[in-house]
């Protein structure tokens, strides 16, 4: 009887551990096309891993985004939110601060210095949302009300890097079974960004000029990656263009510093950057930051950009 005791507890055991490896995937629901893209990389090859897009993926950045009913609802049904974080995200920190019990929020940009933003804009939480606990695993974040950083760390192959790591770390937590598959994908994604860096540092000791004016300050970062200077930007918030006056002050700085060329961006429109450069006699070409993609984006989206963005710095800029 007793052995007869034994052995159905271990079955009960082998049970309950047999359930819990089959205990699907966590809902993963991501902000921006740019967390979107990494997260599916790091859950590549995770059975029953469904990782949503919250936005539309031509949108871009959501600077002034509202959330509509859709939205709400997608939020409400996720187990994890991931967002790039640095402020990104203003249009959603009112509707993080209403508790859900169970819900995580990956941070993608935690522990990433920002530089400044540029023009004096600040990226915000509303009041009321500064006080709002975001969980990262076991840990809590009080995001800061006006955090005056450049949160367009995703343009950058190196910082994407970073939040693969960030977003694989804690999506391991919610999904202890599926560790294994997002550390391995971390690793070789990661590792696909930090040689797209070193081919962009290895172009920008080539170049024969490295000044440069664009759209928005979206390429800080990968502009700081290359070794390159924005001495101006178009916008100063994005989709605000200039004034006329704005228009001839950028124009006397590209003669004043001697620009190479000025670039646009495929998610606006080009006249402006098209006007600039005809009339200060330097060249126009498409820099794309990769905000933006085709719902059906292949995984290697990104490096193919990125890898166009090579062509068109060399083909503007020159090399010795």
């Amino acid at each position: 009887m007793k052995l007869a005791r034994i052995w159905l507890a271990a079955g009960l055991l082998a049970v309950a551990a047999a359930r819990g490896a089959d205990r699907p995937p966590p809902r993963v629901v991501c902000t921006t096309f740019p967390v979107w893209h990494i997260t599916r990389n790091i859950a590549r090859g995770r059975e029953g891993a469904g990782i949503r897009l919250l936005l539309p993926p031509g949108l871009g950045c959501p600077h002034d985004y509202v959330l509509a009913p859709q939205d709400a609802a997608m939020l409400d049904r996720a187990d994890v939110l991931v967002i790039n974080g640095l402020g990104l995200e203003d249009f959603l920190h009112a509707r993080l601060a209403e508790r859900r019990a169970g819900r995580t929020v990956i941070n993608g940009s935690r522990g990433i210095e920002p530089l400044p933003a540029r023009g004096g804009h600040r990226y915000h939480a509303p009041p009321g949302a500064a006080q709002e606990a975001v969980r990262h695993g076991d840990e809590e974040e009080h995001p800061d009300p006006a955090e005056n950083g450049n949160p367009h760390v995703f343009a950058s192959p190196r910082l994407n890097a970073r939040m693969a790591e960030n977003i694989a770390r804690e999506l391991a937590k919610t999904d202890p079974d599926g560790e294994p598959t997002y550390a391995a994908n971390a690793r070789n994604y990661a590792g696909r960004m930090e040689r797209l860096a070193g081919e962009f540092a290895a172009l920008g000791r080539s170049l024969r000029n490295r000044r440069i004016v664009t759209q928005h300050d979206v390429f800080d970062y990968l502009a700081r990656d290359a070794g390159l200077e924005v001495v101006a930007v178009i916008q100063d918030h994005p989709g605000q263009e200039p004034s006329a006056a704005g228009m001839l002050a950028i124009a006397e700085v590209i003669r004043a510093k001697g620009v190479g060329a000025v670039f646009a961006e495929p998610q606006y429109p080009a006249q402006v950057a098209e006007t600039l450069a005809r009339e200060s006699g330097v060249p126009m070409a498409m820099l794309d930051p990769a905000a933006t993609g085709p719902a059906d984006a292949p995984l290697d989206y990104y490096d193919t950009i990125m890898r166009r963005n090579l062509d068109a710095l060399r083909s503007a800029l020159g090399e010795h």
